[in-house]
């Protein structure tokens, strides 16, 4: 998992080129839960696979400027370690349990009207914009 992380880490990092403005905050749902397959579906995402291991499952969803990350991980603590690995490249991060999309920040907060969850913020867009590393986006 350790080779998976950063290459993920720099994958979504990319996907990440700068930083979206916030729109207006819309009514959020319970966090949404499941495999991966089941949280595309949700978020009417047709998953295009990139990495299918035991402890973390990724796949590309949307298309331009739409386009995020979704993975699923084995467990709660790998999930988080990898956050935490993350968030050192900077971006927005829309966090489930077991779960993480990443994105633009219109993108996760449209997202999150579909799939609940809390946008947490990386390292380098916190630094800029005066905001904690975390929020949740309430």
């Amino acid at each position: 998992m350790k080779l998976t992380r950063p290459m993920l880490a720099v994958a979504a990092a990319l996907v990440l080129a700068g930083c979206g403005s916030g729109g207006a905050e819309d009514a959020v749902p319970d966090t949404a839960t499941g495999s991966l397959e089941q949280l595309a579906a949700e978020a009417k995402c047709r998953p295009d696979m990139q990495t299918d291991a035991d402890t973390i499952r990724q796949a590309l969803c949307g298309k331009g400027k739409g386009k995020y990350v979704l993975a699923t991980f084995s467990t709660d603590r790998g999930q988080r370690e990898w956050i935490n690995t993350a968030k050192d490249y900077g971006g927005y991060y829309l966090v489930g349990r077991k779960w993480v999309a990443v994105g633009h920040e219109d993108v996760l907060t449209t997202l999150r009207t579909t799939l609940g969850g809390d946008i947490e913020v990386g390292l380098n867009h916190a630094t800029h914009s005066g905001d904690d590393a975390t929020h949740s986006g309430h």
